[in-house]
């Protein structure tokens, strides 16, 4: 063993449980699926992979995934940064109080919220009642096992992870930046996008691959609010093991939406070292 190995450091020792645990929980598991989705009756093949994407209805599942998880995406984006701006501007009680706000939610399991949007989303909800009492429909509709109903329910429950990484950098933001663009004559728009905008660049990226990654692979949530008319990749690789015991399939489905997941964080945590970088 080297003289600078890392292992010399006792400290470098506690980091040993959470390997083995990653490596048997997680790691493990993984590669069995990569071999399985190889996997054929005469060794090693593409074949599944083939087979997956010469199928039209499979690209209809791949298109619904990203479909979906880019409208939660930009709906998040959009709810989150104005938050996240107050939040970080907010006095010390009124930010302890939008803190524990967006968090405590957090704390509640994703079926529990799943069927509550169930209940707000059906024809007699409040989403319903609201939007017949603004005049904007004639009667209640349903939105419980819609698109819409979906996009709505996912925001809801993911919103905390575009609005805390876009708080965090925020947070860090020099305010009198902004007033000495004022006094230089820029209009609050100008300010927004010549210096607001670029600095909080890195926190936007952060929370759209967050919200991004956990909305391509959700399950409970499309399960419950839309129903199996409308499938995903996790809900289709749901189904191939639990219904339809076909384990090749499922392990092809679950390789190729953990690989969109992957790229989505390695492609955001590139562009966000350049962006912190470059700012």
């Amino acid at each position: 063993m080297r003289a600078d190995s890392p292992w010399r450091d006792p400290v470098a020792l506690l980091m040993i449980p959470a390997v083995l645990y990653l490596l048997f929980v997680y790691a493990f598991p993984l590669l069995w699926l990569l071999m399985k989705s190889f996997s054929g009756t005469t060794g090693a093949t593409v074949q599944p992979y083939v087979a997956f994407f010469s199928d039209p209805f499979n690209w209809r599942v791949v298109g619904n995934t990203l479909s979906a998880a880019l409208w939660v995406t930009l709906v998040c984006l959009a709810i989150g940064y104005p938050a996240a701006i107050a939040l970080a501007r907010a006095g010390v009680v009124l930010q302890v109080v939008m803190l524990v706000s967006i968090i405590l939610p957090l704390s509640i399991g994703v079926v529990v919220k799943a069927f509550a949007w169930q209940i707000v989303l059906r024809r007699g909800g409040v989403v319903s009642q609201l939007m017949v009492g603004l005049g904007l429909w004639d009667e209640p509709k349903r939105l419980l096992f819609t698109e819409v109903g979906l996009v709505l329910g996912a925001a809801n429950i993911f919103l905390p992870f575009m609005i805390l990484p876009i708080y965090s950098v925020v947070k860090l933001i020099d305010p009198r930046l902004s007033e000495a663009g004022a006094t230089l004559g820029a209009t609050p728009l100008y300010r927004f996008v010549r210096i607001g905008l670029p600095l909080t660049l890195p926190g936007i990226v952060s929370g759209i691959a967050f919200v991004f990654s956990l909305s391509v692979s959700m399950f409970v949530i499309p399960s419950l609010l839309i129903g199996d008319r409308y499938q995903t990749l996790s809900t289709l690789t749901g189904r191939s093991f639990l219904l339809m015991r076909n384990e090749q399939l499922g392990s092809t489905t679950a390789v190729i939406l953990l690989s969109l997941a992957v790229a989505t964080v390695v492609f955001s945590t590139w562009l966000a070292r350049r962006l912190g970088g470059s700012t």
